[in-house]
């Protein structure tokens, strides 16, 4: 198997904020029972600005809000992070590769295929590739968020077979085991819905920018890509190994979609950020769900946000209900100008099409 494994700053940090060097031993010695075992493996790591942070002179009470201050953070962070995994890895027989990726690197194709290159590269050589966002130059506007949605666009630019999520609890509760004692463990999640959404909790930790929501938008990404997903506790002994070899009460498992999205239209729906919104009516949404259509001007209802043509956008309902994005082929000045009109009432410059079937995706609900 091909298994992306993620773990969190939470995981990765003591309470002072300076690396756990255990945590990162344990990993790195289950990535190489696995590797042992004939699987390749993926690391996607945080923590860099947290532990970067106590040079500069802050602790994680005094977490700095300045940018360029946490980009500085990073980039003395990162230095030592990736001494640790490769000190760690090189001590169970393993070579480390570093790999800093932004956002970018899945929005265009060519540097698509170089990052998946790379990887594929170490992943043959049997070396481990050690992935974090290069925050050292991160744009505010333009980033990944957290890690954990990192991790599941790294698990589709790999076809992986598994994504693994670990972090400071045992997977997804009924309710948030820290405030409520009767909270069981939900081992596994065939479909999302609004309950489970309303079942994460917040971030864990201060120095965390995760938490279980984004773990479980991390699942969803990743298993609308064909990625099977478990979130885990980073704490439970072999437990990287169990979650590849499916044993029960492992975490929580979110199985994979048998119907998946195809690597256009999922780096359009969850690699691209959104320059705006479109709002059509009742029967542009039937039209668009039920028969797959293009959306024309005629379902449109209002236009927010300023856009050009093949900027991404969210298409959402009179309600305000986001059920899909595009790429659009109208700029926000001309669908603005002929929302509403019938196809023939276009002028001949514009193409019929305000977003074409194949640059449009229905979200998961």
């Amino acid at each position: 198997m091909r298994v992306v494994v993620k773990i969190g700053t939470s995981s990765l940090t003591t309470a002072a904020g300076d690396i756990n060097r255990e945590s990162v031993a344990k990993l790195a010695a289950e990535v190489a029972v696995l590797v042992a075992r004939g699987h390749q493996v993926v690391v996607v790591t945080s923590a860099a600005i947290a532990v970067g942070l106590g040079p500069l002179g802050f602790g994680p009470a005094t977490r700095p809000r300045d940018p360029d201050v946490l980009r500085a953070a990073s980039a003395i962070g990162q230095i030592g992070l990736m001494a640790t995994y490769q000190a760690a890895l090189a001590a169970n027989g393993l070579v480390a590769g570093q790999v800093l990726l932004a956002p970018t690197d899945f929005w265009y194709r060519n540097r698509y295929l170089k990052s998946r290159g790379t990887i594929q590269a170490l992943l043959a050589r049997s070396a481990v590739p050690v992935i974090n966002e290069n925050d050292a130059v991160a744009d505010d506007e333009i980033r990944f968020g957290d890690n954990d949605r990192l991790a599941a666009l790294v698990a589709h630019l790999v076809d992986a077979d598994l994504l693994v999520l670990l972090t400071d609890t045992a997977g997804l509760f009924t309710a948030d085991p820290r405030v409520d004692t009767s909270a069981s463990l939900i081992e596994e999640i065939i479909e999302f819905d609004q309950r489970l959404e309303d079942m994460a909790g917040g971030p864990g930790s201060s120095a965390a920018r995760g938490g279980m929501a984004s773990k479980l938008a991390a699942a969803k990404i990743a298993t609308w890509s064909g990625v099977e997903t478990v979130i885990a506790s980073s704490d439970r002994a072999d437990v990287v190994a169990d979650a590849v070899m499916g044993v029960p009460g492992v975490g929580t498992v979110f199985r994979a979609r048998s119907e998946r999205l195809n690597a256009r239209k999922l780096w359009i729906a969850f690699a691209l950020p959104s320059s705006g919104r479109v709002v059509v009516d009742t029967g542009a949404r039937e039209a668009l769900e039920r028969r797959q259509s293009s959306l024309l001007s005629a379902g449109v209802r209002k236009i927010e946000g300023a856009f050009a043509a093949d900027d991404a956008v969210e298409v959402v309902d009179e309600t305000g209900d986001v059920f899909a994005k595009g790429l659009v082929q109208w700029s926000s000045e001309d669908l603005e100008r002929h929302q509403g009109r019938r196809t023939s009432e276009i002028p001949p410059e514009l193409v019929h099409e305000v977003i074409h079937r194949d640059n449009l995706v229905i979200l998961p609900a």
